[in-house]
């Protein structure tokens, strides 16, 4: 089933995302009005996983929800997703790995977003040359901890970890290693 639609005009539009406003038909054949999110590129999404069967998670302060413990995350930024994977996990965590598996592929808040993002299991992690604190302090990344996959899980459960795409992102890491289902 698709959502005709009449007219769209531009309501915003910035480096990362435009919104557009849209006249449709709904499914019920009624006119209506959909507010459509897209970014502009995709996103790339890290679960970094230590030798000692831990994930490295992130603390960021988001200026919507406050603080969010996440996997290190990031835009694209008009590079092939592992490369921006590669740069997020060392920005944000002052790692590097060296072994990487995209594992999935998922659209954030598809009910009224275009945002595709891309996820990846790093392994084999190390320090960076250069672990620059400055790049997360500006991106307001707090803490930088490794939880064991028991605890990740946890959290979840708890809702300690409650950002949606860290989940999912969670999840396709953990199928792959065979750790849930």
């Amino acid at each position: 089933m698709t959502w005709p639609t009449t007219s769209s005009r531009l309501v915003y539009e910035n480096p990362w995302i435009r919104v557009q406003e849209d006249a449709v038909t709904r499914p019920d054949g009624a006119d209506g009005i959909y507010g459509v999110v897209e970014v502009r590129r995709p996103a790339v999404f890290v679960v970094a996983v230590t030798d000692e069967d831990e994930v490295v998670l992130v603390t960021v302060d988001r200026h919507t929800v406050g603080p969010s413990l996440e996997v290190p995350a990031g835009g694209t930024d008009g590079e092939d997703p592992v490369d921006a994977a590669r740069r997020e996990l060392a920005e944000e965590t002052g790692l590097v790995a060296e072994h990487w598996q995209q594992v999935g592929t998922m659209n954030a808040l598809n009910g009224i977003c275009r945002a595709p993002e891309v996820v990846f299991l790093a392994t084999g992690l190390s320090r960076a040359a250069v672990d620059d604190e400055a790049a997360r302090a500006e991106e307001g990344i707090g803490e930088v901890r490794r939880v064991p996959v028991p605890e990740v899980l946890d959290l979840v459960r708890s809702g300690g970890i409650d950002d949606g795409e860290t989940v999912a992102a969670l999840l396709f890491a953990l199928l792959t290693l065979g750790r849930v289902g």
